[in-house]
C-alpha cells in the first residue's frame, strides 16, 4: 500500500454522536484518491497535456470499521488494484494512527473520462504501465 493522505480529526468533523461523521470520511477518501490519480497516472487539473481529459468515479462501496473521534490522527494508504480497458479500481484503508486499527475502506471504480464530450475514453498503454507503479494485491 502507498501512503495518500495525513490529517486529524477535527471536533467539526464530527457528528451529533461524537464520532466522524460519513461525509468526511468520503472527503478523506477523495483527498487521498486526487494523490493516488496524479502518482499512479501522472495526472494534473492544470497539466496542458491533460486538458480536456480525466477521470469520473463510476462506484464507491465504503466498510466503517472502527470509529474515529476528535482528535485522533488519519492515514489513508492505497493503490491501485484492477486495470481495465478505460477503467481501473482502486482500494483505500483509513488507519488510526494512534491505535493502528482500521477504520475504514474504500473501494472505488474510475473511468478515462473526456471532459468535453463527457464519455469513458480508453487508458493508454502509457496510463496502464504508470498505473503499475502503484498496484496492490487486494489481500494487501
Amino acid at each position: 500500500m502507498h501512503l495518500l493522505y495525513k490529517g486529524v480529526v477535527h471536533p467539526w468533523h464530527c457528528d451529533v454522536m461524537g464520532h466522524l461523521n460519513t461525509r468526511h470520511y468520503l472527503g478523506m477518501f477523495d483527498d487521498a484518491s486526487y494523490q493516488l490519480l496524479h502518482e499512479a497516472t501522472g495526472w494534473s487539473a492544470t497539466g496542458s497535456d491533460w486538458q480536456g481529459r480525466g477521470f469520473a468515479d463510476v462506484h464507491n462501496s465504503i466498510d466503517y470499521i472502527g470509529e474515529m473521534k476528535a482528535g485522533e490522527l488519519i492515514e489513508i494508504n492505497g493503490g491501485i488494484s484492477q486495470i481495465g480497458n478505460s477503467s481501473f479500481t482502486a482500494r483505500y484503508v483509513m488507519t488510526n494512527r494512534l491505535t493502528g486499527e482500521t477504520a475504514a475502506t474504500m473501494m472505488a471504480k474510475l473511468i478515462y473520462f473526456d471532459l468535453v464530450k463527457r464519455k469513458s475514453i480508453p487508458l493508454t498503454d502509457q496510463i496502464k504501465q504508470k498505473m503499475l507503479t502503484r498496484w496492490i494485491d487486494v489481500d494487501e
